[in-house]
């Protein structure tokens, strides 16, 4: 039995329930094996005066053993918006008590990092007290955010550095890290997995029927329902979404998801005429998500940047063909006409395609089949091959 432990600060917990959710199902697919005992710490970073949201993410750093993986929450001292800088230092001091205790008790035989800032330069230090292997994985969003601003860029150079491997999600993504000091000789491609069991094409009539009921409003019978997965942030695009809704005047959007951009993006549908046809749903469940996917005819998300993104392979899987941007791993995925458009981010151009999938709908059979190599088993797998070499070196 090899032996993982992973820091992880993007992870599930009692107060956000969807935070990090692809972080989980990969550990969770790595513990599946039975070759593999996985235990993941999640710092959870709250301020000494614990107000708001703060206060219920301090009631969820609580311990337990969750689908397979042994979970535990220290929490780190937070500074909201200025700490950054120096959130690293602070989850090393905060996690590397336990990682010592825990490896004492029952030897580790690899770290890893499921995000490369805070998370790879903590896990870097960790590592390296405990003597062990290392590996650091980016995302996306760590490496076009964090990468923008020096302090956290030399960090990330140096973990990567003394790092065994790098995980890039996207030859994009890999190649991006590449361009900024990343060590290319370090760096495996690993694409995310999916729950085959959950997101597969469902009955389209249906789903519609059940969406408009569940959300509360109309859908006519050959009304365009379009939908975007994502956090509401800038970067994902949903105003490009709303504004390309003004040339689609008999669409609906579905905008899945929650973040601080909310109330711009709802003054902003209202500007352009469209309020009554953009749908807030906030955050959903995955057993929610493929009816949405299934009854859409189109998922937008038109990403300034992005690694390779789950919600991008949920759809398809769904049988529902995607409008994106040229962002991150967008043309690996999108190897087949019938997976959708790869478009300028511009709403003429988002609303022209989503006019021509619309005049000539792909086969959702056919859209699925685009990612049928993706799965959770084959993720873990790809991910066991790799973190093998590091322990049996």
């Amino acid at each position: 039995m090899k032996r993982l432990v992973s820091l992880a600060t993007l992870y599930p917990n009692a107060s956000a329930p969807r935070f990090g959710t692809f972080v989980a199902r990969s550990l969770e697919a790595l513990a599946a094996r039975g070759d593999w005992q996985v235990t993941a710490i999640n710092p959870i970073g709250v301020p000494p005066i614990r107000f708001g949201r703060y206060r219920a993410l301090a009631e969820a750093a609580v311990n337990g053993i969750e689908h397979g993986v042994s979970v535990y929450r220290p929490m780190f001292t937070l500074i909201p918006r200025y700490g950054a800088l120096f959130n690293p230092g602070l989850i090393t001091r905060a996690v590397l008590p336990l990682a010592r205790r825990l490896h004492a008790e029952e030897p580790f035989d690899l770290v890893d990092a499921q995000f490369f800032y805070p998370d790879g330069p903590a896990a870097e230090r960790i590592a390296e007290a405990l003597d062990l292997p290392l590996a650091i994985k980016a995302r996306g969003a760590d490496i076009s955010y964090w990468g923008e601003r020096l302090y956290a860029l030399s960090q990330m150079r140096a973990a990567a550095r003394e790092a065994d491997v790098v995980l890039a999600v996207s030859e994009a993504l890999a190649n991006d890290m590449e361009a900024l000091g990343f060590p290319g000789d370090k760096i495996r491609v690993h694409y995310t997995g999916l729950d085959r069991d959950l997101f597969h094409p469902l009955d389209r009539i249906e789903c519609r029927r059940h969406v408009a009921g569940h959300f509360g409003f109309e859908l006519p019978l050959g009304a365009p329902l379009l939908a975007t997965v994502g956090a509401l942030i800038p970067r994902k695009g949903q105003a490009l979404v709303i504004r390309a809704l003004a040339r689609l005047p008999e669409a609906r959007l579905l905008l899945v998801g929650n973040g601080d951009d909310k109330a711009d993006l709802q003054g902003l549908a209202g500007r352009e005429g469209v309020a009554e046809r953009v749908h807030f749903v906030g955050s959903l469940d995955h057993t929610l998500l493929p009816v949405v996917l299934s009854a859409a005819d189109a998922m937008v998300l038109p990403s300034a940047s992005e690694g390779l993104a789950n919600a991008w392979v949920e759809a398809l899987a769904c049988g529902c063909p995607l409008v994106i941007s040229d962002a991150g791993g967008a043309r690996e995925l999108m190897t087949q006409p019938e997976a959708g458009r790869i478009v300028p981010r511009d709403p003429a151009a988002i609303a022209e395609a989503v006019r021509g999938l619309l005049a000539n709908p792909p086969d959702r059979d056919a859209v699925a089949a685009t990612v049928e190599q993706f799965s959770w088993p084959a993720h873990a797998q790809a991910l066991d091959e790799i973190y093998s070499e590091l322990v049996e070196k």
